[in-house]
């Protein structure tokens, strides 16, 4: 497959619509928590995508067990993966969705931080290091709010475990994309190490925790787990795994960061969550970022 060295306009229709998923996908998470508790969950989720991704891997005859040296790089990919899903969702049980989500997608710090010491192609210019240094403001921004208003014990806890679920997802980035063998899979086998690691583990850490398994769910939940699997946990992140084999890693991770502003109109609008300044001011600091970082050399 062929690597393009900037995105063009299939990728960035493809970026928003992953975005308005990703946001909304917080949004339903933090509301289904109040019936099922987070780790389960998201191991719920996982685990419905694994079985559509097997049956659809099955129908297309897609091989996804066939050997080609990428277990161990495909094992610590889906590793990072389940640990970032655990993260985040322990975080919204303390903290609002649009916070959350916001805090997650430091990701691409991580990834423009590392990636470019080993793959050079990924290298920044200055304009996008200040693309950058803007989306990092934006959070420090955010975080001020809650030093401000003097953030209670579980505030904290919400934000820290937001922070190191963007630190995962920016990690997962990072072994994808400097592993050859990873990039020379499909997409579908790059998700399915992600979806199956994941869907084994987070019922086992969800036993740990102590969290009760529910069985009888709501309509609204019933819904919001067929969202989450289907549109999310399934389609969407294939397309991201499809974009992360096409397009510069760099620029689909900072371009991301529209998946807050998502969230905050879906948690403002059906949460009620409250949008303040501080939230408002870092998502336009964000917008910024995206700008500088996706910018084409004039020369």
């Amino acid at each position: 497959m062929q690597r393009k060295a900037h995105l063009d306009a299939l990728a960035v229709s493809l970026l928003v619509g992953c975005c308005l998923v990703w946001g909304g996908q917080q949004v339903l998470a933090k509301a289904t928590i109040a019936e099922i508790p987070p780790i389960f969950q998201a191991a719920l989720r996982l685990t419905g995508a694994t079985v559509l991704l097997l049956l659809w891997c099955t129908l297309r005859r897609i091989p996804l067990f066939k050997s080609d040296g990428s277990l161990s790089a495909g094992l610590l990919a889906g590793a990072l993966f389940a640990a970032e899903f655990a993260f985040l969702f322990s975080a919204l049980s303390f903290s609002s969705a649009s916070r959350a989500t916001l805090l997650l997608y430091t990701s691409p710090f991580w990834v423009a931080s590392l990636l470019p010491l080993i793959v050079k192609s990924e290298k920044l210019r200055l304009p996008q290091w200040m693309g950058l240094l803007l989306a990092f403001l934006a959070v420090m921004f955010v975080l001020r709010e809650g030093v401000a208003q003097g953030a209670s014990p579980q505030q904290w806890q919400g934000d820290l475990l937001a922070l190191a679920g963007g630190m995962s997802w920016g990690l997962t980035t990072v072994a994808i994309r400097s592993s050859s063998r990873l990039m020379a899979v499909s997409p579908e086998k790059l998700l399915f190490y992600q979806l199956g690691v994941g869907a084994i583990s987070l019922p086992f850490l969800s036993l740990l925790l102590g969290e009760r398994w529910v069985w009888q769910w709501s309509t609204f939940v019933v819904v919001s787990l067929a969202l989450q699997t289907v549109v999310a946990a399934f389609a969407s992140y294939l397309v991201w795994m499809w974009m992360l084999g096409r397009y510069p890693a760099t620029r689909l991770s900072v371009f991301v960061f529209l998946t807050p502003i998502f969230a905050l109109l879906f948690g403002a609008v059906w949460l009620g969550e409250t949008v303040s300044i501080h939230l408002v001011v870092g998502i336009a600091l964000v917008g910024a970022g995206i700008v500088l970082v996706n910018r084409r050399p004039t020369a």
